[in-house]
């Protein structure tokens, strides 16, 4: 028969609780804590204690309230003091943040990444060296409970290592490991696919807070997925779950980075938009007009990217996407969207296409999955935007009705720092699971 959990156990659950509904909720009172923990308020008047001594939280007085009788003391997070690393490994951006408890962001560090091979020593030292930039402003009693990077492509869960990542140009890339060395701070690194930290960052501080089913789709290069169901991630038996953006839509359409064809993210990523409109560069020189070069990268033959055992995997040059006037990335499909708004007609049509295709997609998605919400992040929040007519029409003549009859569908309230904030709460998720354990070991 097993046995129940101990005391310990038990105040170790409660202290974590306790702190996750500061860092997510921000400054409560005892009051509130008792009524939403249904712990009495000498158990909450205990564990607030804890905390506070360890640093993680504080006490203070509330402003006037207006009520006859004794306040109750507000508890909030040492923001200040407490922080984590939060990294984002994007195919057209490097960003690195010093996120406090509470979710504040305290700095930060961003630089354009050029597209190409996932060269590991230049990233992971151009994201150590921001951090060690970011650590040498802090105060002498700040502390570092841990880090976490976001990356586009598929995360081993074990490990942290770049399994595939065709955007980034990474295969069996050992990129937690290797950051965590460059750091220095004596604390692993966890790594996390992209869309994946942004659901949960939508999910626990932006729209879809309160949400328990929701899909977020991310588009970048190509089209990824966090779907979140009874308040979890889905993240499938390897952790690979979520990969929307390989599901065929259009049999014997475009071809995909991933050797199918008609995929979901070969019909409505960055390419598919901007060739759709007429501005995208010669699959062939689309290489060279993103990095100037010539010769062979001009021809769009295949580069090579990392790969942990030092052995080379094939990047495909012809993935990468230019607009006539260098644009990519978001630029570049900003470019389309607003030109569509001025009335340039191959735009519109260009997003009518594309937003028929997504339409398709996210009606497969709510037909399976049944959300309460659909959220567009990155790109796609710009195509939604963009093409909500053509999304919506789909929906209603291929969702099954009962699915769709109390659909939400919504953009990205975080945008572009949904990633990285998506990142924070990964690194915080140690700490809020166990905080005295975590803040002993990194500080003793």
């Amino acid at each position: 028969m097993r046995a129940g959990p101990s005391q310990e156990d038990i105040r170790r659950h409660n202290l974590g609780a306790l702190l996750r509904h500061v860092h997510l909720g921000g400054p409560i009172s005892r009051a509130e804590l008792t009524a939403k923990m249904g712990l009495n308020r000498s158990t909450i008047m205990a564990l607030t204690s804890d905390l506070t001594a360890a640093g993680l939280v504080r006490e203070e007085l509330p402003r006037e309230t207006g009520r006859a009788g004794r306040p109750s003391l507000v508890v909030r997070p040492e923001s200040s003091r407490v922080y984590v690393f939060a990294f984002d490994v994007g195919p057209d951006r490097l960003a690195a943040a010093r996120v406090g408890l509470g979710g504040a962001i305290l700095d930060r560090r961003e630089t354009a990444r050029r597209r190409g091979p996932f060269d590991l020593d230049e990233l992971a030292g151009t994201l150590a060296g921001f951090a060690r930039q970011m650590r040498r402003k802090t105060r002498p009693d700040t502390v570092c409970v841990g880090a976490a990077a976001a990356v586009s492509g598929g995360v081993r869960k074990d490990d942290g290592v770049i399994m595939f990542g065709p955007n980034l140009g990474a295969e069996s890339v050992p990129f937690g490991e290797e950051l965590g060395r460059r750091l220095g701070l004596g604390l692993p690194v966890s790594v996390g696919n992209d869309a994946n930290l942004a659901a949960l960052a939508e999910h626990s501080r932006g729209v879809a807070v309160g949400v328990r089913d929701l899909i977020y789709l991310h588009g970048d290069v190509g089209i990824g997925g966090g779907i979140i169901t009874g308040g979890h991630l889905l993240g499938g038996h390897d952790g690979y779950g979520g990969e929307v953006g390989h599901m065929v839509v259009n049999p014997g359409g475009q071809p995909c980075g991933c050797g199918s064809r008609g995929c979901l993210e070969a019909e409505v990523g960055e390419r598919a938009l901007l060739e759709a409109a007429g501005r995208a560069a010669a699959r062939g020189e689309s290489r060279a007009a993103a990095r100037g070069e010539s010769g062979a990268a001009a021809r769009g033959e295949s580069r090579v990217a990392a790969r942990g055992d030092g052995s080379a995997a094939a990047f495909d040059g012809d993935r990468v996407a230019v607009d006539g006037a260098g644009r990519q990335g978001r630029d570049a499909v900003r470019a389309v969207v607003d030109a569509a708004d001025r009335g340039d007609i191959v735009a519109q049509e260009a997003l009518k296409r594309v937003g028929g295709w997504l339409g398709l997609g996210v009606a497969n998605l709510v037909n399976i999955f049944n959300p309460e919400m659909v959220i567009f992040g990155g790109m796609l929040r710009e195509v939604y935007l963009g093409s909500a007519a053509q999304v919506r029409s789909r929906l209603a003549t291929n969702a099954m009705g009962p699915q769709r009859e109390r659909l939400r569908l919504r953009t990205s309230a975080l945008a572009d720092d949904a990633t990285l904030v998506g990142a924070a709460e990964l690194a915080f998720a140690h700490v809020l699971a166990d905080p005295l354990e975590v803040l002993a070991r990194v500080t003793g």
